[in-house]
């Protein structure tokens, strides 16, 4: 008969969502201090912390890198053999234990304390070394841990909470915003959520402008060179008055029209649909479903008669922008 570990997973959990009660009641004053704090640095916030409690200083490093706060850790047991050296005044320092009695982490706190380094610490203990010497201190809760009550799980869980809590707070003091984010998230699903029209429109010679006094076969020749099945009007200011499309050619067409003696403004189909070049690709493409068409006019800001750019769902499609 096969083991059910379903209720001790559940228990683990329900040690840790405690914890994370424990610590959210907490949260006060120091925190306020040590995110003012560090919104003022001017240079580096550097991490860390020992045996588990270093890997997550790692992961809030980087968490704090990618909003914008450049941030890197160093080992505890390497500080003493010139890691030190890494450290200056400018630095913030944050050093997470939760005993605060790290024997590690001595030679960090007197060498912050010899040169005037800003120290947060994280801990749980009033009476620790690391509280007693932090600029700004910040206690977490003692915890009940799981596996016989001595493996590492609530505590870093209440660590790696509290340091997401600072990052996204220092985040919004900072306004850092998701343009922001973008540029430090270029490549991955990430990348792609965060792209802007700017990003994937065309541009300059390969927007297919065409002027409203052209004919109509002077217009189909910008059509095929261009290759987007559509061409911009602009009158004779270079101001956008129309769109002319496949639909627009084969209703010509269809009508019998003099398509010769007629000017390309007979045809066009006026006020076309333009978009900021700073609204998300993704919204694009939805405007392009719900109007049920290939192609959107870009503009900047309220110039909606000033078109920059154009994009095509193809080319959305096949710079795998969705």
């Amino acid at each position: 008969m096969k083991k059910d570990y379903s209720k001790l997973g559940r228990n683990v959990i329900d040690l840790q969502i405690n914890a994370l009660k424990k610590v959210k009641k907490l949260i006060g004053n120091s925190f306020n201090e040590a995110v003012e704090l560090l919104s003022r640095c001017k240079s580096k916030v550097i991490l860390c912390g020992v045996g588990k409690s270093g890997l997550i200083a790692a992961k809030i490093s980087a968490t704090l890198s990618s909003v914008g706060t450049p941030s890197f850790t160093i080992s505890a047991s390497s500080s003493s053999h010139g890691d030190l050296g890494s450290i200056s005044k400018k630095d913030i320092l944050i050093l997470i234990s939760y005993s605060g009695n790290t024997e590690e982490l001595k030679n960090i706190i007197q060498y912050a304390n010899r040169y005037g380094i800003k120290l947060i610490g994280i801990m749980s203990k009033k009476n620790s070394l690391l509280y007693k010497n932090a600029n700004i201190k910040i206690l977490i809760p003692e915890v009940k841990e799981s596996g016989y009550g001595i493996v590492p799980t609530s505590s870093t869980t209440t660590q790696l909470a509290l340091g997401d809590a600072i990052a996204i707070s220092l985040m919004k003091q900072k306004r850092f915003l998701k343009s922001d984010f973008k540029k430090f998230h270029p490549s991955g699903n990430l990348g792609k959520r965060l792209k802007t029209v700017e990003d994937i429109m065309l541009t300059k010679n390969r927007i297919p402008f065409i002027n409203e006094n052209f004919s109509f076969n002077r217009a189909l020749k910008v059509i095929n060179s261009k290759k987007l099945g559509v061409a911009i009007v602009r009158n004779k200011k270079k101001e956008t008055i129309g769109i002319f499309t496949d639909g627009d050619i084969k209703r010509s067409i269809q009508n019998k029209e003099n398509l010769k003696s007629l000017k390309i403004k007979s045809f066009m189909t006026r006020k076309p649909i333009s978009v900021d070049k700073d609204i998300l690709a993704a919204k694009a493409i939805g405007i392009m479903n719900e109007k049920k068409i290939t192609s959107l006019c870009v503009h900047k800001k309220i110039n909606k008669r000033k078109t920059i750019g154009i994009i095509h769902i193809h080319n959305l499609i096949s710079m795998n922008s969705i």
